[in-house]
């Protein structure tokens, strides 16, 4: 009966091991997602009815001169300096006077603080990129009913909190890309674990859930062994990394970073623990910061779209929600030397597809 018992819990014991390894949290979020095909066929967008928010009382300013404040995240970092120079050259070109003014860490508490600063001080418009979707969604609706402009982009709210929302590339895009890269380098059956900024942060979070979706329907053998929290730290963002390699040894194939500022911070780990060949990179970053570790053959690719026509994108649509020339039910705007760009998910601005650099093109970009 002893036997039977031990035997028993034992078997309790094991098969509570596999249910937690087959449950690793991802770091996604619960929403649905929507996997593009694994044999690269386009996906179909569902049209959707503007779901978007409206400034209350808003005055006339077609043509006029503009205020404009734009809070990212964080200031300080490459990703969002780039982004800060497409916001200027757009303003340059549309009678805009835009600042950026962002909080020096991704904490979601002073960018509240700031946004509630300039809706006072009394602003036309206001361009942001969400440290959290939700908590940040009071503050937009404050600045929707003192009749400012509202247009997110990088990192969304909750729609109603915002007019529109320029999206750098559709979430189950950034996933396929992520999770074709990673089986390029790792193989299909390989482990990989991910670096992120918080659990919270809208795109990231989209982004992952989207990746474990395509990975579980296009490369069920690949092994997902963690998701680490590093805010957006150089520090924290290598010491996650080192931990990985060191807790997993030969077991870790691949690290995904999710930032701009987690996918170099990996790189330098792998490099330092002399892992380069052995441990892939692959992750969301801009060219400058990882044309070292490509340079090197340390890393193979980097994920992203160009941060700067992004800023332009995002001051274009303000203008354009500002003017009256971009309304509910719209299909496309008019983006500058952008060009026409498209209106996805009833109330977003599609940038475009993701980009991927190489050794054979890193070199022709600077940001």
């Amino acid at each position: 009966m002893m036997k039977l018992a031990i035997a028993t819990l034992t078997s309790l014991a094991l098969t509570t091991s596999l249910v937690q390894a087959q449950q690793v949290y991802t770091g996604g979020d619960d929403l649905p997602t929507n996997p593009l095909a694994c044999d690269g066929t386009p996906g179909t967008a569902t049209p959707m009815d503007y779901d978007g928010g409206t400034p209350t009382n808003a005055p006339d300013r077609a043509g006029q001169t503009l205020t404009v404040v734009d809070v990212p995240k964080l200031v300080g970092i490459g990703y969002f300096a780039a982004t800060t120079q497409g916001i200027m050259e757009a303003a340059a070109e549309l009678n805009m006077n835009a600042t950026t003014d962002g909080p020096t860490r991704a904490n979601i508490d002073d960018q509240i603080t700031l946004i509630d600063n300039y809706i006072t001080s009394g602003v036309d418009g206001i361009l942001f990129a969400a440290n959290d979707p939700v908590a940040i969604a009071p503050v937009l609706r404050r600045a929707l009913e003192a009749g400012i402009n509202v247009v997110g982009y990088d990192a969304n709210s909750e729609p109603d909190a915002r007019q529109w929302f320029v999206n750098q590339a559709e979430f189950n895009g950034i996933g396929k890309a992520m999770i074709d890269q990673l089986a390029a380098e790792i193989g299909e059956d390989g482990a990989f674990a991910i670096v992120t900024s918080t659990f919270t942060t809208p795109n990231q979070a989209r982004w992952i859930s989207e990746m474990a979706a395509y990975q579980a329907e296009c490369y069920p053998n690949m092994r997902w062994l963690e998701t680490v929290e590093a805010q957006e730290d150089n520090i924290l963002s290598f010491n996650q990394a080192n931990t990985l390699i060191n807790k997993y040894g030969d077991e870790l194939d691949g690290i995904a970073g999710m930032t701009s500022v987690a996918t170099p911070a990996a790189a330098d780990a792998v490099t330092q623990a002399g892992q380069c060949g052995n441990i892939a990179v692959v992750g969301l970053a801009t060219p400058n910061a990882m044309r070292p570790y490509i340079e090197a053959d340390c890393v193979k690719s980097a994920v992203l779209w160009n941060p700067i026509d992004l800023g332009y994108a995002a001051a274009y649509v303000l203008r354009a929600a500002a003017d009256g020339t971009l309304n509910p039910g719209d299909t496309s705007v008019e983006a500058g030397r952008l060009g026409e760009l498209q209106v996805i998910n009833g109330s977003e601005v599609l940038l475009g597809a993701p980009f991927v650099f190489t050794a054979d093109n890193i070199a022709d970009f600077d940001f």
